[in-house]
Parts: C-alpha cells; sequence; structure tokens
C-alpha cells in the first residue's frame, strides 16, 4: 500500500506540474516581480545610498546588511587607493570623536586612541596623501557654526568629505530643558544655510543622535533619555529635510547609526558610547558611500552607478532584437499559411476534404525561435546583475544554511527513486544522478556563503574534483569504445559546453576564464582528444587483437602525465603559453593568467585518474572479472566486503583530515593528490553493492543533466554581483525570495539547454562540407569578436 501511494503521489505530481507550466509561471513571475520593482524605485526611489544611510539589518550579530544593497569592507590598501589627496573632516562631540578614531583605523589600524579627548585630533597618512581631522565641537553653537562658514568661502581649501553632528552635551549641560531644545533649533537653523552651501562643493553628512542604555547612564547623565534623543533628532531632521524622497536638500542624514546602536547599544560600557565593533560598522558604512562610486568593487553594490553599456553589448542587443522581430514576422507567416491549408467540413457529407498534417519547423524557424528565447532571458540576465532593478545582499554563513538545505534536497531525492535500465558502473542515470546532487550541494555552498568554513570548503573542492574526473572517465570511454575522433564530435563537446559562456562574456561584459570552469573542462577535453587522437590511434578494437596496444596506450598516459608534473610545477611556461595572442583574450583575468594556472593546478591530476580508472574498468569488464547483473555484488562475496571497509575507512580519514587543515593554503597543497581517494572511495560503495547499483535517484537525474547550464546560470539569476551576493526579488522575506529566485533560476537552466541543444543540431551538421563552411563562420565571427574586444579595451583605458 505504501509503495502504491507512493508511485501515485509521484505521478499526481507529475500530471499537474510539467516542465512547460512550470516555465509559464516563472516568466509570469518574473514579468510581475520586474514590474513590482519598477514601482517602487518610482516612488521610492532609484538612489541606493539613501538605503545605505538609512536602513538595513544585522545578519547574526556583528554583519550589517543595508537593505537592498551589498556593503564591501575595505582593505588598507582600497581605502587609501580611494582617498588619496583627500581631506575629511569630523566635527562634533564624544560620539563623532569614536566615529573617527573608526575610520582612520581602516586607513591605519595601528592607530591610537589617545591625548586629550576635548581637543582637535589630526591624522595624516602621507604615502597616501590622506589627511583626517576630528574638530571638538560638542554643541550646535556659534563655535560650529564658525568652523562651517569658514569653508564655504571661495577661497579657503574646502574638506571633500565633512561629517558632524551634536546634541548630547546641550542636554547634558543644560539638564535636558526645552529651553535648551529651543536653543538647539535655532542654532541648527542657523547652520542649516552654511552645510547646504558646503554640500554643493562636498559630501556633507549630518549624524543623527543614537540611542543610550539609560540604566548603564552615570549620575550626571541622566538626563540624556532617549524620549530627549529623539526629539533633538527630529529637530535635526525637519530643519535640514533631507529625510523626505523629495527633499532639495543636499545635506545627507545619517541615521542608520541609530538602528546599528539600537541593537549594540546594551553591550556599552558607560551606556552612551557605542561598543567598537558598532562604530566600525558605521565607520564602514561611510567608506561605502563616498569610495564604492570610486573604486567600483565587485561585492559592494550600494551607491554604484549602473555600468554603462559595451560596444559588444550593444551589438548583441541589436542582434536579439532583430531575432525577437525576425521570428514574429516569421511566426506570423506559418501561422497564416497553415490557417490556410487547415481541413474544412463538407457541408453536406460532413467529412472532412483534405487531411494535411501540420509541416515541420523548418531550421530556420527553430533557429530564429531560439534566438527569441534567448534574448529574452540574457535581458532577464542583465536586469538580475547590471541594470540596477533588482535588489541584492551580503552572503552570511551559518551551519544551518548549509546543511539544513542539504538535508531537504536528499529527502527528495530518496522520495524520487527509479530503477535503473542497466547494471553497469557509472552507468548514464548513475553519473547523471551524481552531477545532480553534487551541483545541488555546490549551489548551496555558493549561496550560503559557506567557502568562509574550511571543511565545506575541502569537500566541496571534492565534488569539483569528482566533475573533473567524470570528464576524464567519460570522453576517455567515448574515444576509446566508439575510436570516433572525427571533427563533428570534437565541434558538439565545445558548442555545448561554450555556448553559453560565449553569450554571456558578450552580454555581461565578463572575461571567458571568469567562468573557470567551462575553460578547464574545454581545456582537459582538448587534451583527452589529443592524446587518444594523435598517432598512433589506439582503441578498444585494436587493443583487443594485440595486448601489446594496450602498453603502448599507458605509454600515452604516462606522456601525459609527465607534461602535467612539467606544467605544474614550472609556472614560468604554463604562462608563456597561455599569455600568447590570442590564447591570452581568452585566459586573463585583470591582466594576467595566474587565476587560471592556480585553477588548473588545482585538479591538475584529476582528469588523468579519471582516464587511468576508465582503462582499468573496461579491461576487467571485457576480461569478464566483474559482476554486473541486476542486484549482483560487483565481485565475490569477501572482496566485495573488503573493498567497502576500505572505501567507508578511506572516506572518513580524507573527511577527518579534511577538518583538521589548518589553513586553505595547505589543503590546496595537498588536495591534487589525495581528492582521487574520496572520489573512488564513493564509486565503489555506490556500486559494489547490487541493489545500490540497480537504483537511482530521477530527481537528482534531472538536475544533472543541466548541470552544465545550472553552474553559469547561479553567476547572474541566482547569486549577485558576479556570485559575490545574492539575489533579491522579494525583499524582507528570505526564505521567500530562495523559493521563488530558486524556481525562476532552475526554468531558465532548463530552457537554455534545450536552447543549445537546439541549436547545436543546426549549427553544427553532420555533413563534413557543410561543417566546414560553418566553422569558416564561427571562425570569422571570432576574429571580429576579438577585433571588438580589442577596440573596446582601448577605448577604456
Amino acid at each position: 500500500m505504501a509503495a502504491l501511494a507512493y508511485n501515485l503521489g509521484k505521478r499526481e505530481i507529475n500530471h499537474y506540474f510539467s516542465v512547460r507550466s512550470a516555465k509559464v509561471l516563472a516568466l509570469v513571475a518574473v514579468l510581475l516581480l520586474a514590474l513590482c520593482h519598477l514601482a517602487s524605485r518610482r516612488y521610492r526611489g532609484n538612489d541606493s545610498c539613501e538605503y545605505l544611510l538609512s536602513s538595513g539589518r544585522f545578519l547574526g550579530e556583528k554583519v550589517w546588511q543595508p537593505h537592498s544593497c551589498m556593503m564591501h569592507k575595505y582593505k588598507i590598501s582600497e581605502a587609501k587607493n580611494c582617498l588619496v589627496d583627500k581631506h575629511i573632516a569630523f566635527i562634533g562631540d564624544s560620539r563623532i570623536r569614536q566615529l573617527f578614531y573608526s575610520f582612520v583605523k581602516i586607513i591605519n589600524p595601528q592607530f591610537k586612541e589617545e591625548g586629550n579627548k576635548h581637543e582637535n585630533i589630526p591624522f595624516e597618512d602621507k604615502t597616501a596623501s590622506v589627511k583626517v581631522d576630528f574638530l571638538w565641537h560638542p554643541e550646535v553653537n556659534g563655535s560650529m557654526k564658525q568652523c562651517i562658514k569658514v569653508w564655504t568661502e571661495d577661497s579657503v581649501a574646502k574638506p571633500h568629505v565633512v561629517v558632524a553632528g551634536a546634541a548630547t552635551w546641550s542636554i547634558k549641560i543644560h539638564n535636558g530643558s526645552n529651553e535648551a531644545l529651543s536653543q538647539y533649533k535655532m542654532n541648527i537653523t542657523s547652520i542649516a544655510p552654511l552645510l547646504e552651501k558646503l554640500a554643493k562643493t562636498s559630501d556633507v553628512y549630518w549624524v543623527l543622535q543614537d540611542p543610550v542604555y539609560e540604566d548603564l547612564l552615570s549620575e550626571n547623565r541622566k538626563m540624556i533619555t532617549n524620549e530627549k534623543i529623539d526629539a533633538y533628532n527630529e529637530a535635526a531632521i525637519s530643519i535640514l529635510n533631507s529625510s523626505t524622497r523629495n527633499s532639495k536638500s543636499n545635506v545627507k542624514m545619517f541615521s542608520v547609526s541609530k538602528l546599528i546602536a539600537q541593537e549594540t547599544i546594551m553591550e556599552s560600557l558607560d551606556g552612551l558610547h557605542l561598543p567598537e565593533s558598532s562604530r566600525e560598522t558605521s565607520a564602514m558604512i561611510l567608506m561605502n558611500v563616498y569610495c564604492n562610486r570610486i573604486l567600483k568593487p565587485v561585492d559592494g553594490s550600494c551607491c554604484q552607478p549602473r555600468p554603462p553599456l559595451t560596444l559588444l553589448q550593444k551589438l548583441a542587443a541589436c542582434f536579439f532584437t532583430l531575432s525577437i522581430i525576425g521570428y514574429l514576422i516569421f511566426y506570423i507567416i506559418h501561422h497564416n499559411a497553415h490557417r490556410k491549408n487547415k481541413p474544412c467540413t463538407d457541408l453536406e457529407s460532413g467529412e472532412e476534404k483534405k487531411n494535411i498534417i501540420n509541416p515541420p519547423v523548418s531550421p530556420l524557424g527553430i533557429l530564429l525561435q531560439s534566438f527569441c528565447k534567448l534574448g529574452l532571458i540574457m535581458a532577464y540576465f542583465y536586469m538580475c546583475d547590471r541594470a540596477n532593478l533588482f535588489m541584492k545582499e551580503n552572503k552570511f554563513y551559518t551551519h544551518s544554511t548549509f546543511f539544513i538545505p542539504i538535508i531537504y534536497i536528499l529527502v527528495l531525492g530518496v522520495f524520487y527513486n527509479e530503477n535503473t535500465k542497466e547494471t553497469k558502473v557509472l552507468n548514464r542515470e548513475q553519473t547523471d544522478e551524481w552531477k545532480g546532487w553534487m551541483q545541488l550541494v555546490i549551489l548551496i555552498y555558493h549561496i550560503s556563503g559557506a567557502s568562509t568554513f574550511l571543511p565545506v570548503y575541502m569537500h566541496i573542492r571534492v565534488l569539483v574534483a569528482a566533475y573533473l574526473f567524470q570528464t576524464g572517465y567519460g570522453h576517455f570511454s567515448y574515444f576509446w569504445i566508439k575510436g570516433d575522433f572525427g571533427i563533428h564530435r570534437v565541434c558538439q563537446v565545445l558548442f555545448r559546453l561554450n555556448f553559453l559562456v560565449v553569450v554571456l562574456c558578450i552580454v555581461m561584459d565578463r572575461p571567458y576564464q571568469f567562468y573557470y570552469f567551462v575553460p578547464l573542462v574545454t581545456v582537459w577535453f582538448m587534451v583527452i582528444y589529443v592524446t587518444l587522437a594523435l598517432w598512433p590511434q589506439i582503441i578498444q578494437k585494436k587493443a583487443n587483437g594485440n595486448c601489446f596496444w594496450h602498453f603502448g596506450l599507458l605509454l600515452k598516459l604516462a606522456f601525459l602525465l609527465l607534461c602535467i608534473c612539467f606544467l605544474a610545477y614550472s609556472q614560468g611556461a604554463f604562462e608563456k603559453i597561455f599569455s600568447l595572442w590570442p590564447l591570452s583574450k581568452c585566459f586573463e583575468l585583470k591582466g594576467n593568467v595566474y587565476e587560471w594556472w592556480f585553477r588548473w593546478r588545482l585538479d591538475r591530476y584529476v582528469v588523468f585518474h579519471g582516464m587511468l580508472f576508465a582503462f582499468i574498468y573496461l579491461a576487467l569488464q571485457k576480461r569478464q572479472v566483474l559482476s554486473e547483473g541486476k542486484g549482483e555484488p560487483l565481485f565475490s562475496n569477501k572482496v566485495s566486503n573488503f573493498l567497502l571497509f576500505i572505501s567507508v575507512v578511506s572516506f572518513l580519514t580524507y573527511s577527518i583530515w579534511a577538518s583538521s587543515c589548518k589553513n586553505k593554503a595547505e589543503c590546496n597543497e595537498l588536495h591534487p593528490s589525495v581528492s582521487v581517494v574520496q572520489i573512488l572511495a564513493f564509486i565503489l560503495i555506490r556500486n559494489i553493492p547490487g541493489y545500490a547499483r540497480s537504483v537511482y535517484s530521477s530527481f537528482f537525474a534531472w538536475f544533472g543533466k543541466i548541470s552544465l547550464e545550472l553552474f553559469i546560470c547561479q553567476y547572474h539569476i541566482w547569486l549577485a554581483a558576479d556570485t559575490r551576493g545574492i539575489l533579491v526579488l522579494i525583499p524582507g522575506n528570505p526564505m521567500l525570495n530562495i523559493i521563488v529566485s530558486t524556481f525562476i533560476f532552475v526554468c531558465v537552466a532548463h530552457e537554455i539547454s534545450q536552447i543549445t541543444n537546439d541549436l547545436a543540431q543546426i549549427i553544427i551538421p553532420k555533413d563534413n562540407s557543410s561543417l566546414l563552411k560553418r566553422l569558416a563562420c564561427i571562425a570569422a565571427f571570432f576574429c571580429g569578436l576579438l577585433i571588438l574586444s580589442s577596440v573596446q579595451d582601448k577605448s577604456r583605458h
């Protein structure tokens, strides 16, 4: 009964919710969300700086998340680079002095908080010509007014940034009287025009007063209540008039520190001054407000304008627009022709006069339809990660954000299980399942920011290595068994791997090496092909006739291993090869190929291990050493139990080692040599028991078939800021946002997979003469792309 209910449940789900209906629902969701965000931007404004200065929340205890955008954590070198030849002035009381110290420590962490507290404090970094001053003006009075007035004179050098604020001294000195509040309003009214004038040439921020923790206040500060502070803040806001969207004031209100203080003031030592972590957050917000528009950090979307369209992006937009128009014209013509040929009923006999079957769609129709759909999808990519339409947030890792989703997908994977069509080791269904669950784990790893947790990082490195292991295993097996070294096969594989990435490089203005996994798999495929295709070509059929050929193949593999070792330990030789034009255009990132060398070196042996495993497995299979029948253990019971025990011990040993690593550099150094241990252990555990080899998870296998698209698409439409952040389609509800964005992301990846397959059938024909003509056109396209890219790079510089 349980099995019957299980099967009926799956049938019901599949009947009412097909892939096609899911994609329609995803399209509707995208349109509605885009309209909602457009309306929100129009109503609330499009200035992420305003959000950064006024709103946000804590992720965990100490990580501040601004509303709708990402905050970059500035390093010393970045801060100096941004503030070179700049002058920043802090004016106010002891709380502003705290903010001054935290700001300076971003530039120079060794700067000490010492000296007379009630006087001016200068700071200067001569290496970067950065000058930061604190000016002691604890009350909004004539003294502060005179200081600001001097800067408004035309002949005086003005600070580039002015941060001002004060109120607690006025409350304290006048014992919280109403007369003091009235005087504060008069004083700030007289200063407001000066601040406004100064704001035309400098960035001016007025810091609202943070709440206090009244229970901790000393007796001489008891009059500083939160009620009084709120009254002073309301006065400042109403007079400076910069809190509303329609305000014309150039003076920016720094109100976000209030929100930070509300969460952390309980940690204060005296009830008045904020703990160090809180003021560090406020200082980092100031740094983001000023520096993000200058340095444009990838993981800092706050205060950044939309990047201008490049020449290639404009050409791509024109191409996709023409494709959409062309498809609409083709569809109208084709639809009208179909209506004319539609069978009609004879009124007298009641029978149809003719019965014409719907004609098949022409290759031109498929081509136009594919590019039309791809154009709409690329528009969504651009909206998500370039157009500043949707929101972005920083990642924040906790164990629950990584491990709980892992449990969820494990349960779903077990629920959707089927019997395999064949029970061979690493059959197609099993490899699809393997790719699927690995890809889902990698996705969860990326969105949860789990790279900060070293044991998880090392296990994910094994999963990436396992993908490359399958590359070596799969392509070696194909060439060894089929002996098909034709150009059609090579072009099909290269197109399937690279089509989406090439389109994204153009649309999203990113170098090829940015999508590092695709270059990695592409290069290794060509290495496998060249190794086996070069003379003498040794395939299984030839080797079966003479065992000498097995020895010849092993020599080939040994030579390949020698080349890998040479390149791995000769960085100079590796970089010389890939720095040659036009390879350099593909493999350079930030002007050099170091990143490519690092990525390649990290998993340098695993493809070779996959090829060697395929060779040994196929040789054992040919000699009928293995028992691959349904429900049968792979070896005899004793051998199977022994290998299972060794595999489990090896698997656990690797996990223990990965958890005990001290740092990433140490782990990465050993990873290339030891990752194969866990991969082989998994293969044996998965395949030695006959019952395990006879079933597979159709849920994981479904994702495995689109694993390449999932890996690439996540960069821009699931994550954000080129994987540094998280895309926010539904603000204020992280769980619902993840569900909706994931649903759309998976639908898009599946559609792109189908588009790629359709285009591959048309662009890569089986006829060699036609294929050569197409290759000449593709070569011309890439030559044009390289020329335009070079022109674009020169115009940037």
